[in-house]
């Protein structure tokens, strides 16, 4: 099978990972409000931010993406690069979050071999997991419908839609930001 070889100058790739970003941060959201509704069998808003996205999931998939490329077909790497590198993303994370606004998204203290609570074995083997399927299974699809999206979109607007985007986040962002700090 012949694979299509893009070169892609660097704004098209930074306009790539920003489509990205938002897909996986939206993939994320959703997968959080389905297990809130599961666990608590209402709608919970999971997020730190208001609207329907989970940045730790944009910028998790946006790690896991350039951390794995070189390794991409060797799922035991793939397992152990993925687990340790989002493990020390979500622990940063939670420290991070905590410090700044003094509340914890998540917390794992009551898990087996768990880290001051915010990161634990449990979720760095299901990391692992999700890394060798981000990579082997879902991004190649995303990938492929976004480029198919890209073609049906005149270039113009596809980059007026990836600018009302991040300045969507951005004041979220603030607003978000504004509601936890009070």
């Amino acid at each position: 099978m012949k694979e299509l070889i893009v070169v892609k100058n660097k704004k098209d790739k930074i306009k790539d990972y920003l489509i990205y970003f938002f897909t996986y941060a939206c993939i994320g959201w959703i997968l959080e409000t389905i297990y809130a509704f599961l666990v608590h069998g209402k709608f919970v808003n999971r997020g730190f931010l208001f609207g329907p996205y989970c940045p730790i999931y944009g910028f998790g998939a946006l790690i896991l993406i350039m951390l794995l490329k070189n390794v991409k077909g060797k799922p035991i790497q793939e397992f152990f690069v993925a687990a340790i590198a989002f493990t020390i993303f979500e622990y940063m994370a939670s420290y991070i979050l905590e410090v700044i606004f003094g509340l914890r998204w998540w917390d794992y203290t009551d898990d087996f071999l768990n880290l001051q609570g915010r990161v634990s074995l449990a979720y760095s083997i299901l990391w692992g997991l999700m890394g060798i399927f981000l990579i082997e299974v879902m991004h190649p699809f995303v990938e492929k419908t976004i480029l198919k999206i890209r073609r049906k979109i005149k270039h113009k607007y596809g980059n007026i839609i990836l600018i009302l985007l991040v300045l969507m986040l951005l004041v979220d962002l603030l607003f978000s930001s504004v509601k936890y700090l009070k």
